[in-house]
């Protein structure tokens, strides 16, 4: 049997839920309604009916749009105490998902089910107020993606997708690379050989070491 999902972590990631009366909590966290996704996994793919609203306990999901080419184009990435856009829109306009969500790590999540995500939003305005919000800043991520895919060098993409990733030190292969910018691996490879060349980054197996910080920081800004 699944074990449910601790009261006090679901309400440090999601405090907008601890206005509810603790019979209404303890419904939402019933054992059957925890999922535990290996890393890898589909969450959700395109033209499936939505069947709930996911609370992200642990783990990232990132969301992604198949072109008929076969590209991937990553849209955003799902961190517990977040939730999906497309989700929600999917369960407010009684339609199919129109993108694919991917396990990237192994994930624990809370589905809340349709009745109950709509139940949500007419009676407790804290929530309604966090699904809107959510809308509104992912609408912004949206289209900071739109002007760097119409209008930036994809150079400059890549820079800003290294320089995004914490660590010096990056675990990623030019294909994985290739699928967040929506490009593909060639021409993704060809960019990081000059980089390589200009001193920016050390090329690796599998990995790169990120060299020079601040001259990936000003090709990404030119």
């Amino acid at each position: 049997m699944t074990a449910a999902v601790d009261p006090q972590k679901l309400l440090n990631l999601y405090p907008v839920l601890a206005g509810l009366p603790p019979a209404r909590l303890a419904a939402l966290l019933r054992p059957e309604a925890t999922m535990h996704v290996p890393a890898g996994s589909q969450v959700f793919g395109e033209h499936q009916p939505c069947h709930g609203f996911p609370l992200l306990i642990e783990g990232s999901i990132k969301v992604i749009k198949l072109a008929a080419s076969g590209r991937e184009l990553l849209l955003y990435r799902v961190l517990p105490g977040g939730s999906c856009i497309i989700s929600s829109s999917c369960l407010l306009g009684h339609s199919d998902y129109n993108a694919r969500g991917l396990a990237e790590t192994p994930l624990t999540l809370l589905a809340l089910p349709t009745g109950e995500f709509s139940q949500l939003l007419l009676e407790h305005p804290p929530f309604r107020d966090f699904v809107f919000h959510l809308f509104a800043d992912r609408i912004g991520e949206l289209m900071q993606l739109v002007e760097e895919v119409a209008f930036a060098r994809l150079d400059q993409r890549l820079a800003k997708l290294l320089l995004a990733r914490k660590d010096n030190v990056l675990a990623v292969t030019h294909q994985q690379l290739a699928d967040e910018l929506g490009s593909v691996r060639e021409i993704v490879s060809r960019l990081l050989k000059g980089f390589a060349a200009q001193g920016l980054i050390l090329p690796g197996r599998e990995q790169l070491t990120i060299t020079d910080r601040p001259g990936l920081q000003k090709l990404a800004s030119m």
